[in-house]
């Protein structure tokens, strides 16, 4: 897999047909692409060499421990460990959400709200 510059994966990101999680409007607002289904395959495989490259961020969300890409406004993860991942040829959820710019972005805790607001 060739390494990616900033410039391409943000054009990836651009051109991605993001759709909103509807279900999780009120509560953890969020948008996702579904990989296969999308033809978002060079967004995921750009995704995982940063991810593999050291460049992710370790962050929590209540029990849930998993490395998030911070680019521009967003983070961005996988429920999926890239490393599990035939990025080639499965299907999988890429999400975005934007930041907080607070600790919520690294640790989400009991009572905390996806309100960016609250």
């Amino acid at each position: 897999m060739d390494h990616r510059s900033e410039t391409d994966i943000m054009e990836l990101i651009a051109r991605a047909p993001w759709r909103e999680a509807v279900t999780y409007r009120e509560t953890w607002p969020h948008e996702y692409v579904v990989t296969g289904k999308d033809g978002q395959q060079e967004l995921l495989a750009a995704f995982c060499e940063r991810i593999r490259r050291g460049e992710g961020v370790t962050c929590r969300f209540f029990h849930q421990t998993r490395e998030y890409l911070f680019l521009g406004d967003y983070k961005y993860w996988t429920m999926t460990e890239c490393a599990d991942m035939d990025v080639e040829g499965g299907d999988y959820i890429l999400n975005r959400a934007l930041l907080y710019r607070d600790r919520r972005d690294f640790e989400i805790r009991r009572g905390d709200t996806g309100k960016r607001d609250d």
